[in-house]
């Protein structure tokens, strides 16, 4: 779902070439496969939405490289439905200084 997310917040921004990073192997390994699994209808979407960029690729990178992206996912549980931008200030919690943690 955050990769649906993040196409659709690539495509409102008429970006052309996009990379989506996750932690989660499973996903990148369904979208590199016939992603037929329990979420073969999120995956068969995904490739569709990927199709409508010049280059479109989504990447495994352990959750060490994106702590503020896991940070910002799980607090967006507490945040009301819709979709959430922020261009200047991330919210509290997000991008810390990782001295601190």
């Amino acid at each position: 779902m955050a990769c649906r997310e993040g196409l659709a917040l690539a495509s409102d921004l008429m970006l052309r070439k996009v990379r989506i990073a996750t932690d989660c192997e499973n996903a990148v390994r369904n979208m590199r496969g016939p992603g037929m699994g329990c979420h073969g209808h999120i995956i068969r979407e995904l490739k569709e939405g990927m199709a409508s960029f010049e280059k479109a690729e989504i990447v495994h990178e352990s959750r060490a490289s994106n702590f503020d992206a896991h940070r910002l996912a799980k607090s967006s549980m507490y945040k009301p439905l819709g979709r959430h931008v922020w261009l200047l200030s991330p919210p509290d919690g997000v991008c810390t200084n990782y001295l601190n943690i």
